[in-house]
């Protein structure tokens, strides 16, 4: 997955957004993952690491400097991601985290994050949430 394309005459999206509200973003976005019972198996119980290397990936795609390749190479999204079954309630469930996190964003401050920014950043993360399926829904007993 590459950067999204910027037209938007401020810059990048991860200019517009900065890296203080990203940072923030993230950590509201954990909050809920922590919480939502059909993400909880397939993250660890510590988040820590797993938010170091969401903002790091975040930081490069949104065009900001390429942490996650300097870090860990290539992020080869969907082949890190094969181990885990993915299925379209979880990539659902990992957006419905994303979108409250960035409802969630102040209003006002550094860590602001405008409407508009707040839904580039949204679609470009459905489509890589899309990406990521890799299994099937299981259906309800």
């Amino acid at each position: 997955m590459t950067a999204p394309i910027s037209l938007h005459a401020g810059g990048s999206l991860y200019d517009r957004i900065g890296p203080d509200a990203l940072s923030a973003l993230v950590t509201r976005f954990y909050s809920y993952v922590a919480q939502e019972p059909l993400l909880t198996p397939i993250f660890p119980a510590d988040l820590t690491v797993t938010a170091e290397k969401q903002l790091a990936f975040l930081t490069g795609f949104l065009g900001g400097p390429p942490l996650y390749h300097e870090r860990y190479g290539h992020p080869r999204l969907r082949a890190r991601h094969l181990p885990f079954e993915i299925t379209p309630a979880r990539a659902r469930a990992w957006l419905a985290c994303m979108n409250a996190a960035l409802r969630d964003a102040p209003q006002v401050g550094a860590e602001q994050i405008s409407v508009d920014d707040a839904r580039e950043l949204y679609a470009a993360l459905s489509r890589v949430a899309v990406h990521m399926v890799n299994a099937e829904d299981h259906p309800t007993s």
